[in-house]
């Protein structure tokens, strides 16, 4: 690159540098750890670029349009983003990969117009956020003299950031309710149906819900209703397949009884069969 270009090169790093940009609103823009975002630019119907200079906290980076069918060039100006900066469509976005903590912030975009030798600012706010891992849940629980268990429920999330939300949700007999906050604390009688509870956390990348934790597996008693109802269940089950066993049994016993009486007769018959055979045969005649 000649003395030229280069000298034109930092009078517009400098123009960057020297406009700070506080009267133009910032877009507000969203991104995910270690993932990619794209700050795109609003170019004019019926404009020409000459060049957009892209600064942060520094100069980040000129883009230049080709002219005469060459390529678009991108000159970058801080090291920091090597290999992370490219351009994105036809209107020059920027795109950032790799996304890391330090990249919040504010963005500029200065688009330098040569058909009408205008000059506009754009402003974005960048927010980087981590995509939100299993919340964990610890449960301490106290049972009452008045029979009555005493819960108290804590979710976190870790490495969770900044702008985190946390609510849980209860479901009891096919209801939902939403508790905000990352603590619970709720009370449960021996009889009363038994709900459930979900800790659900949010940030503005992702939403994500613990495993369902029952207060019944916390709180436990042999009087519970539901326990003497299982235990009558069972017992019935044993007598009815008690029952089915003596039925079975008993048809057994009368088929081998039926068989018995059954067999006398059957020779008997068997008899009367041979006599009546025997008379029917003809007599020998005598010569």
């Amino acid at each position: 690159m000649g003395a030229l270009p280069w000298l034109l090169l930092l009078l517009l790093l400098r123009a960057a540098e020297g406009y700070s940009g506080d009267d133009v609103d910032a877009e507000e823009v969203v991104g995910v750890l270690q993932e990619s975002i794209s700050l795109p630019v609003e170019i004019p119907a019926d404009e020409e670029v000459e060049n957009i200079i892209w600064s942060s906290s520094a100069s980040l980076a000129v883009v230049i349009p080709g002219r005469e069918g060459q390529p678009t060039k991108i000159v970058l100006t801080n090291p920091r983003y090597q290999r992370r900066v490219s351009l994105v469509g036809p209107d020059y976005s920027l795109r950032i990969s790799n996304l890391s903590w330090e990249d919040s912030g504010l963005y500029y975009a200065q688009v330098n117009l040569r058909t009408s030798q205008a000059s506009s600012m754009q402003r974005y706010s960048l927010r980087v956020y981590r995509r939100l891992s299993e919340p964990h849940v610890s449960v301490n629980f106290e049972m009452a003299a008045e029979e009555s268990c005493n819960l108290s429920l804590a979710c976190s999330v870790e490495e969770a950031g900044q702008d985190v939300t946390y609510s849980w949700i209860s479901r009891d007999d096919c209801r939902d309710t939403v508790h905000e906050g990352s603590a619970l604390s709720t009370s449960w009688r021996p009889g009363d149906s038994v709900p459930s509870y979900t800790c659900r956390a949010t940030n503005p990348v992702s939403t994500i819900y613990s495993q369902p934790i029952p207060a019944r597996s916390f709180c436990t008693d042999p009087h519970f209703p539901e326990e003497t109802s299982t235990y009558s269940c069972l017992l019935a089950k044993g007598l009815l397949l008690l029952l089915l066993f003596a039925i079975l049994g008993a048809g057994l016993w009368c088929v081998r009884a039926q068989r018995g009486c059954q067999t006398p007769r059957t020779r008997k018959l068997e008899r009367n069969r041979l006599r009546l055979r025997r008379k029917e045969q003809p007599s020998p005649s005598l010569a």
